[in-house]
């Protein structure tokens, strides 16, 4: 077997990170490349089928699957195997050479931002809302597959895009569900000291500050921006 690289959600200390293989799940769940690859598809519909059909996203998948039930998949040897393989496999195309350092290996070209307002990755993800996410989120995963060296840089929102439903009285109503962090796969970007990398912005009259998260989309990196921190004025 692989050896395991420790990957936990800095938010919660209820993972059942004690558990042999957890970590392997948790990094391939982790990266958005199960979004547009998916291999692992058939490991997130072992462990909660119910689940995994409703939401697609194998984050919550790991995190509301029993304990017992996780215990169980990663003791059987074809499943752990099947893991380990998947994540093996996974980390030799994100480490192998792509497009780009196959035709440009000499550019001087070492890192392009790509800076957008909303990012199409999956409906796991839900900060887009139309055609300028699509394009984003498509590019990103180009970017990965081609090996174009591209930072992402975009907002978290709070609330995403509305749910459209129709009322009793046939009337169209708006409805805009909360973005849990916790719930989406995303990850707090931390300095070499632990701390979580925050910016402050000065305006006239109060300062606000942004907290920064990481998304991995394959091996391009999304980094995304929310104001929800304490440090932030609500007045």
């Amino acid at each position: 077997m692989i050896k395991d690289t420790r990957v936990s959600h800095p938010l919660y200390g209820l993972l059942p990170t004690d558990i042999a293989g957890f970590d392997s799940l948790a990094e391939l769940a982790l990266n958005m490349r199960w979004s547009w690859n998916h291999a692992t598809d058939n490991v997130w519909r072992e462990l909660d089928p119910k689940l995994w059909e409703i939401t697609h996203n194998p984050w919550v998948v790991l995190q509301t699957a029993a304990r017992d039930q996780i215990e169980r998949c990663l003791a059987d040897p074809v499943f752990r195997k099947e893991v380990d393989d998947l994540l093996q496999n996974r980390r030799n195309a994100l480490e192998a050479p792509g497009w780009f350092q196959h035709n440009h290996s000499q550019s001087s070209l070492t890192c392009v931002a790509y800076f957008s307002m909303e990012f199409m990755l999956s409906e796991a993800l839900p900060i887009y809302s139309g055609g300028l996410g699509n394009v984003a989120g498509d590019q990103l995963k180009a970017a990965s597959d081609l090996g174009v060296p591209v930072v992402g840089v975009g907002l978290l929102y709070q609330q995403g895009y509305f749910r459209q439903v129709i009322g009793k009285d046939g009337v169209q109503q708006a409805l805009y569900p909360y973005n849990d962090p916790g719930q989406l796969p995303i990850t707090p970007v931390r300095q070499a000291n632990g701390e979580w990398l925050r910016l402050e912005i000065a305006l006239p009259g109060y300062s606000v500050w942004l907290r920064a998260w990481q998304v991995q989309v394959g091996r391009v990196k999304l980094y995304l921006l929310d104001s929800n921190d304490a440090g932030t004025s609500r007045a």
